[in-house]
């Protein structure tokens, strides 16, 4: 078993969502219920990265350890990347990036993306097959192509790999699944590159280290994830399947 820590970037200004980490699911905050699944994950150490006195005073209040990073960062990478040189991590430190906004996610895919990371790779991630003609389609749902070793080729948020024999079914592509596992030295390397003309076009991070020939190894999740929450509707999505479970 790779040893590996979890931080969970949480940044309270989402602009479609506000407050988004201390919304209510169920009872528990959002907060609270990620941080729940990542120390269900078999991490060494569980964080919350945050920029806000409010997300820190509740991680607090529940028994999670929360690291003030500055207000400036424009991704959770790079808050994450803060909160490595704070704590002094080394360079072959394998930390796994826990998005915020996914409550609904097996606490096994964390553990499955640190494994993923090859001797070879720079960073890890997941993906699971289209489950629809509606999802091939959705530009809020990235897609990703690999190569037969399982290594990424190309993110985006079209529809590819285009299959002119059906242009209109999505045959065999894969959606991501929005965790990354890196070693600190590449973390810090991607952090320090400046975003390339892809990223600027789809808005994906991952593309900046493609661009720049960062390996990104892919595995197929081991478990189906929950729908992640950005917008009220989806929060309400979400609260009705929590409840439904309980």
């Amino acid at each position: 078993m790779t040893d590996f820590k979890a931080v969970i970037p949480a940044r309270y200004d989402s602009v479609r969502l506000p407050g988004k980490p201390l919304r209510q699911l169920a009872g528990r905050t959002m907060l609270e219920h990620v941080w729940r699944i990542a120390s269900k994950s078999g991490a060494a150490e569980v964080l919350i990265a945050t920029d806000d006195q409010r997300i820190h005073d509740a991680a607090g209040a529940i028994g999670a350890t929360a690291i003030m990073t500055a207000r400036s960062h424009a991704s959770g990478s790079d808050r994450i990347s803060e909160v490595a040189e704070q704590r002094n991590w080394s360079p072959d430190t394998v930390v796994v990036n826990v998005q915020c906004d996914e409550p609904l996610l097996p606490p096994l895919l964390i553990e499955q993306v640190a494994e993923t990371l090859s001797a070879s790779g720079d960073i890890a991630t997941l993906a699971t097959p289209m489950e629809s003609d509606a999802h091939f389609h959705d530009p809020n749902i990235v897609k990703v192509v690999i190569d037969e070793t399982g290594r990424a080729l190309y993110f985006s948020r079209a529809p590819v790999p285009y299959h002119r024999a059906d242009p209109s079914r999505p045959h065999g592509m894969l959606r991501h699944v929005g965790i990354y596992a890196y070693r600190v030295s590449a973390l810090r390397r991607l952090c320090a590159l400046a975003r390339c003309e892809l990223e600027r076009t789809e808005r994906l991070e991952q593309l900046r280290a493609l661009w720049a020939g960062m390996r990104i190894d892919v595995a197929i999740a081991d478990a189906q994830p929950g729908p992640g929450v950005d917008t009220e509707q989806d929060l309400a999505v979400v609260e009705k399947l929590m409840q439904q479970r309980i």
